[in-house]
């Protein structure tokens, strides 16, 4: 990948509360972390469902990496491709498939019930439907972070002592938990995600989203 021309398809802009949140990030941080130069390209707020748009991603969504031109999306399919050139994501003494596996933890162990607890939160309008469903939702999600914090153990990260593609993933989805009040009962897993976003390539994959969002507020200030 190093030869060729990469380009992040991310959002124009977002409202406040999506700032920070937007999973062009993930594959910002794992460019950074192997050192991958790569352009932004951007996505107008409404323009998800534009053919265009369709063309790179069936869903209109984001991210998006081009990688000479060629789409592809889903941010672990894209995150993972990165590693595979990396030997930071990918060190030569970890396990890949033992990585691999943890990347699809973190997708479909983790983050489906952690969202539903999201998006219960924050998005449902019916609250007294949202406030019945929600503690079955956060119990079922807590039982999965009891068992990611055991699975983690004294450990710094997921695979022993060296930082990987699985801690990436791992503490992007655990990222998004802010304000929902999972993890603080697990201080393990608040250490393991605090450790892994204090990255330098993380805090930069960050900082750009924001500044970049936030430069185009004007266009949609009404």
């Amino acid at each position: 990948m190093k030869d060729s021309k990469l380009t992040v398809w991310g959002y124009e802009w977002v409202p406040d509360f999506a700032k920070g949140q937007v999973r062009d990030f993930r594959v910002r941080w794992a460019l950074l972390e192997a050192g991958l130069g790569y352009e932004m390209a951007h996505v107008e707020m409404g323009g998800q469902g534009k053919p265009e748009h369709l063309a790179r991603q069936p869903f209109g969504q984001i991210p998006v990496l081009e990688i000479d031109g060629a789409p592809m999306f889903e941010s672990g399919a894209i995150v993972w491709r990165i590693a595979e050139s990396s030997d930071v994501l990918l060190p030569p003494e970890v396990d890949r498939y033992a990585a691999l596996s943890w990347v699809f933890a973190a997708l479909n162990s983790i983050e489906p019930l952690t969202g539903v607890v999201g998006t219960v939160q924050t998005f449902v309008e019916d609250r007294e439907a949202a406030e019945r469903v929600a503690p079955t939702l956060r119990a079922m999600a807590g039982k999965k972070l009891k068992r990611l914090a055991s699975a983690l153990g004294d450990k710094d990260y997921l695979l022993g002592d060296t930082f990987c593609v699985s801690d990436l993933m791992m503490a992007a989805v655990l990222h998004g938990l802010d304000g929902l009040n999972l993890i603080e009962d697990h201080p393990t897993l608040v250490a393991y995600r605090d450790r892994c976003l204090s990255r330098p390539a993380y805090q930069k994959a960050m900082a750009d989203q924001i500044a970049e969002i936030e430069s185009n507020a004007a266009k949609y200030a009404r």
